[in-house]
């Protein structure tokens, strides 16, 4: 035979598109070509398979080998090609036989000289595309098994090297079955019980976490912002198959394996000098997705939001609306998806030490206010809830009792969230965030009183457009952990003074 067909799958973003890989072996002089628009990456390929075929005791084919990457219009990346091209190259040259049963099997893995198979990124998301392209096997390699047992939709056979998938291929090798996955929790077990006082601020929280709305924490170094944001994660709902999944996913598009349990939501926190495009995605040939998009379904946490450099911020804006990103580069438009819970942590002056009265405040008022304007109005009114996070008294630090515990709080969030979710059960969103705007002047509105608040706060130019709808939104949260049917007057008068807290 000197023509074989094998099938990889070539990523844009999250989305995988099935590529046929087809191989010619024919008479002439010895060369090697490859046709598809491929990447440097691909144009390697040549010798790093060349090479893992000779080592692996198979015969590189004197002939003119041609391989052609369809559809031809697409440009394609990355090395995930290379073990579906070489045994392409063996079964066309007579070397391993492809049966009947095994003509629609994909094979992804990037090979070494010495013939293994090394593990690839981006593997979850190429099998998901698998399986909606309607195969029902893939070869992986070994090393990605962990991450690919996660989709169980598909027959998953790994390999270490490029002998043990031909001698597959010739029924000469059975996989024995793989041990079973035992995810253990993370090491940092942190709970909400364990932080002093705060009792303004964890009411806070909980009301971000109902309704998902994007929360800033204002106190002096100390206090204990960063310890509240790290806990937010064990009170929020696990997450669900599907959205462990897209979560899964993404970390595998970028190399990396979720640690801990797979339901827990993600928490990201990126240093304050992280650039733009690590926060939300980029490059050139290969477009990966930043932070926001690592901590969808889950918190991103910005501590000393104040001191990001220029832009940053701002770039935050589009996702914290949409729920996803869109990248536009030469090889195309991209689409991340990005719904996040944000956490922006601050100071209240550079020195951090204007608290009460200010007595120990070095910074000059200037200094106050140039550091203040650098979180920008657009982001700022895109905040929903705004609280102070005191430094704790003698009293709190001295008292033995403990606050409630993440068990706690979550099963208050669990049950609110029910609320929401049975008030929406015609709609096609689940959260009070995402209630549309002209629904909340309608079908969700408040009591005529709550409203009448609402109308006066905007008149005296205290609410823009956003703000109103933004405040109401936190207003149902509130609501649905009162058990209220409907935000009244004190619900609103809580969301205004959560939104207007040290503007």
């Amino acid at each position: 035979m000197t023509l074989s067909k094998t099938y990889a799958i070539s990523l844009t973003g999250l989305h995988g598109l099935l590529i046929e890989v087809e191989v010619d072996i024919s008479s002439g002089l010895p060369t090697y070509t490859l046709l598809g628009l491929p990447d440097s990456a691909l144009h390697e390929s040549r010798d790093r398979i060349r090479s893992a075929i000779s080592n692996s005791g198979f015969k590189w084919p004197q002939q003119k080998v041609t391989v052609s990457l369809a559809p031809a219009w697409l440009p394609k990346s990355g090395s995930s090609f290379d073990l579906s091209i070489a045994i392409g190259i063996l079964h066309a040259s007579n070397q391993v036989e492809i049966r009947r049963d095994h003509s629609k099997i994909l094979m992804l893995g990037e090979l070494a000289l010495d013939g293994s198979v090394k593990e690839i990124r981006g593997a979850l998301p190429m099998i998901m595309a698998a399986h909606k392209s309607g195969f029902e096997s893939v070869v992986i390699p070994k090393a990605n098994y962990a991450e690919a047992a996660l989709f169980s939709e598909i027959n998953l056979i790994s390999v270490e090297n490029l002998n043990e998938c031909a001698r597959w291929l010739n029924r000469s090798w059975e996989q024995e079955p793989q041990r079973e996955q035992i995810v253990t929790a993370d090491e940092k077990l942190y709970d909400f019980s364990e932080v002093i006082g705060q009792a303004k601020a964890k009411a806070a929280i909980e009301i971000a976490a109902v309704g998902n709305h994007h929360m800033m924490m204002i106190g002096p170094p100390g206090t204990g912002k960063t310890m509240l944001a790290e806990r937010i994660p064990t009170i929020l709902p696990t997450l669900s198959h599907q959205q462990s999944l897209e979560v899964a996913a993404l970390y595998s598009l970028v190399g990396k394996v979720r640690q801990g349990a797979l339901d827990q939501p993600p928490f990201i926190a990126p240093h304050h000098s992280t650039s733009i495009p690590g926060i939300v995605g980029g490059g050139s040939q290969v477009i990966r997705p930043g932070a926001i998009s690592l901590a969808h379904h889950g918190v991103l946490f910005i501590d000393e939001a104040p001191e990001c450099s220029q832009g940053v911020l701002d770039s935050l804006r589009q996702p914290m609306e949409s729920g996803e990103i869109s990248l536009t580069r030469a090889i195309g438009v991209l689409s991340f998806p990005a719904r996040f819970l944000l956490i922006l942590a601050a100071n209240p002056c550079p020195c951090g030490r204007l608290i009460g009265r200010g007595r120990n405040c070095d910074c000059s008022s200037l200094q106050i206010r140039r550091y203040r304007n650098r979180l920008t109005g657009p982001i700022l009114d895109r905040i929903d809830i705004r609280v102070l996070v005191d430094t704790p008294t003698r009293v709190d630090l001295s008292e033995n009792r403990e606050g409630d515990s993440s068990e706690v709080m979550r099963n208050r969030i669990t049950a609110a969230r029910l609320r929401s979710r049975e008030r929406f059960i015609s709609h096609d969103f689940m959260l009070n965030s995402q209630i549309p705007s002209k629904l909340l002047r309608s079908k969700f509105s408040a009591t005529k009183k709550a409203m009448a608040l609402l109308y006066r706060a905007m008149d005296s130019d205290r609410l823009s457009a956003r703000g109103f709808h933004k405040t109401l939104r936190v207003a149902w949260s509130i609501a649905d952990l009162n058990q209220s049917d409907r935000p009244d007057e004190n619900d609103v008068a809580y969301a205004l003074e959560l939104r207007e807290n040290h503007e």
